[in-house]
């Protein structure tokens, strides 16, 4: 026997009734708060979740407060200024972080959403409002924060540090010479922020004697600034020893050799004498593994001077071959690290072409100018930001009537 179905027309008043309970029951211990107030934010209703997060009764709030004084004093700043007006002007506001201040004083972090539930006939209604606890919120974003704020820190003292490791390397400026234009550049790849490989040195050896070097270690960071400075004052003590210029790098080598660090070298070397009276200028140059220098003078066209040896640091044993120039009156001798003319700019270089165009065009000008103005060269092609260490030493003789 079938039987009948129910009439659909007919409520069960008794599961309506459970309805009721249950969705009055899901509001009033739902996972979030609830709260309803008037236009002026009077509240007229409050869930009991909210209550139980703030430590207030429902006598002390409905009808009693609006909700702009549960805020902390920078919050109801913010519900004036911003919340209220963007709440009546679009109807809703979302995802708003404020602070409530509870019964017992302490400040609870909520996430807040608001919509203002309009009456046809007599204009504004409710605003009902839905609060989240954002206290796990707040506390990662503050932990966030000072994470954020230990490594910016981190990265300023290593930024310093590795700008004091730097300037250890990088005379503050080059000595003046008699009878010599005298000049000399650093930029650091990047930020600056880790230390480069790059060095130069310019010194006196004798009256009328000057070393100028100038190298590149492979890599960078502490270990090579380690060799680095080795490096620099491995030259110096040698060039007491020795006028000779691939005897002093040869003594470089051998102490890298010694070091075991794994690395390799470039480094010139020369030996400047400036001799006196109409005597020319002298240049003796030993190259270990780096690019030569560059001359040029007021007629005579960009050219290197030199022959490139072996690397230094490598083999046991090196011989590095020596070029002696003498330098007229308004000559220029350029030393340069290969940040210069590997200056990248997508897939081309700066190279050579460049560099000899950019110091043709400024052979009349002096040597810090001419350093300079290098440096700008190279930073253009490369939009402002060089990828490798720039190191620049400029050699000129000036005119005798300039």
């Amino acid at each position: 026997m079938v039987e009948n179905p129910p009439d659909r027309g007919v409520v069960d008043l008794g599961a309506l009734e459970l309805v009721n309970e249950c969705a009055e029951d899901l509001y009033d211990n739902a996972p979030c708060g609830y709260l309803s107030s008037l236009a002026d934010g009077t509240i007229v209703k409050v869930n009991q979740t909210l209550l139980d997060w703030t430590g207030y009764r429902r006598s002390d709030l409905i009808g009693r407060r609006r909700f702009s004084q549960l805020l902390s004093a920078g919050g109801r700043i913010f519900y004036e200024t911003h919340y209220a007006p963007l709440l009546h002007m679009q109807g809703a506001v979302k995802e708003i972080a404020l602070e409530l201040v509870c019964a017992d004083g302490r400040q609870l972090p909520v996430l807040v959403n608001s919509v203002l539930k309009q009456d046809k006939t007599s204009g504004p209604g409710v605003i009902r409002t839905t609060v989240f606890d954002a206290t796990d919120r707040r506390r990662y974003e503050q932990e966030l924060l000072a994470a954020r704020q230990r490594a910016e820190q981190a990265e300023g003292r290593a930024r310093l540090l590795a700008q004091t490791l730097q300037n250890s390397f990088i005379p503050p400026a080059p000595p003046r010479i008699p009878g010599i234009d005298l000049a000399a550049a650093y930029r650091p790849a990047g930020r600056g922020d880790e230390v480069g490989g790059d060095f130069y040195d310019v010194f006196e050896t004798a009256r009328g004697d000057w070393a100028v070097v100038l190298g590149d270690v492979c890599g960078k960071g502490a270990e090579a600034a380690g060799i680095t400075a080795l490096a620099r004052y491995t030259v110096r003590a040698a060039a007491m020893r020795t006028r000779r210029p691939r005897q002093v790098l040869a003594t470089l080598n051998e102490a890298l050799i010694r070091q075991n660090a794994d690395r390799f070298w470039t480094v010139v070397y020369a030996r400047l004498r400036t001799g006196r009276g109409d005597a020319p200028v002298r240049l003796t140059i030993a190259c270990g593994g780096h690019q030569p220098p560059v001359r040029l003078g007021a007629a005579a066209p960009p050219a290197m001077v030199g022959t490139p040896g072996p690397l230094l640091g490598v083999f046991d044993e090196v011989t590095v071959p020596e070029t002696v120039v003498k330098l007229a009156p308004g000559d220029v001798v350029v030393f340069h690290t290969d940040g210069v003319t590997e200056g990248r700019r997508g897939r081309e270089f700066f190279g050579d072409a460049r560099l000899h165009r950019a110091l043709w065009a400024s052979r009349d000008q002096d040597a810090d100018t001419i350093a300079a103005r290098l440096v700008q060269e190279v930073l253009a092609f490369q939009s402002g930001q060089s990828r490798d260490d720039i190191a620049i030493v400029v050699v000129k003789v000036p005119d005798r009537d300039g």
